[in-house]
């Protein structure tokens, strides 16, 4: 039997910052070294029992060690989707690390609470599981991850953490390839990909005519396409925010429109809907 050893360190998280996602892996040492508001302290897993080695020719490398840390980011201010009020966002990050040295990072948005459920999640079910593994058997580790919590997880933050690993799995093999992520997948477009922005969230004050004012600034960004919440409020008052994102965006522009979970039958679904259909939805979900 594997033997794990765990020690402890702090991660870093300041007060009163957006999160964004970390591109150095300089960056994610900096939250594994330090912190001022910890959800919970990091935690580091080795595998200590030396690997069987066939041949030199045939030694893949494999996971020596992973660290994991939780964090909660609170916001500058309070705001608001359909189903709830968010004062602050919690995440989880892990770092893999090879027995060649080569470290992979990953990391998920939990929720508004509960990183220390995914951080749980992953030191005492996950992390034993892959320590030792080859790195390169991504899509085996991942079946094995799914299958050693099914009475755990299938869906919520065991999935979530689940997606952490697999995320820095990928990440470790595209920096001991030494590949961007992206050429590593076998990209199909090297010039650029379409995205959206995601905004229209609700906050104190704001009326449909600022909603438009807000979606408007992405289009003169470059969008092509923008989402917003809904299903806060009652269909009229929905209907009205649905139609000053439409017109201050144009015709043209792609208008999606993001519910949360809000509507509980159909019959609610079909209420809301009949009021969006005008304004040339690209999706609802």
């Amino acid at each position: 039997m594997r033997r794990v050893s765990i020690s402890q360190g702090r991660l870093c998280g300041k007060r009163n910052a957006h999160f964004t996602p970390l591109s150095k892996p300089d960056e994610y040492n900096r939250i594994f070294a330090r912190s001022e508001q910890p959800s919970q302290p990091c935690q580091t897993l080795e595998a200590q029992q030396p690997f069987e080695r066939q041949s030199q020719q045939t030694t893949m490398p494999r996971i020596g060690s992973i660290s994991v840390c939780s964090i909660r980011v609170p916001l500058d201010r309070p705001t608001s989707f359909a189903t709830r009020t968010v004062k602050a966002r919690d995440y989880c990050l892990v770092k893999l690390r090879s027995t060649d040295g080569v470290e992979g990072i990953g990391f998920c948005y939990v929720g508004t609470a509960g990183a220390s459920i995914a951080q749980t999640a992953i030191q005492e079910l996950l992390a034993p599981l892959l320590l030792g593994q080859e790195s390169h058997r991504v899509e085996g580790l991942w079946d094995e991850m799914y299958r050693e919590t099914l009475l755990h997880g299938r869906a919520g933050t065991v999935m979530r953490a689940i997606s952490i690993l697999d995320i820095a799995l990928w990440d470790l093999n595209a920096r001991a390839a030494e590949m961007p992520l992206y050429q590593y997948l076998g990209c199909c477009s090297t010039e650029k990909v379409p995205a959206y922005a995601s905004g229209g969230y609700y906050l104190e004050g704001k009326k449909p005519k600022h909603l438009g004012e807000e979606v408007a600034s992405y289009v003169r960004q470059g969008f092509r396409a923008v989402k917003i919440k809904v299903g806060r409020l009652t269909p009229a008052q929905e209907e009205d925010r649905v139609r000053a994102a439409r017109e201050a965006i144009g015709p043209d522009v792609h208008l999606m429109l993001d519910i949360n979970n809000a509507w509980t039958d159909l019959p609610m679904a079909l209420l809301y809907c009949k009021r969006f259909e005008k304004y040339d939805p690209y999706w609802i979900v």
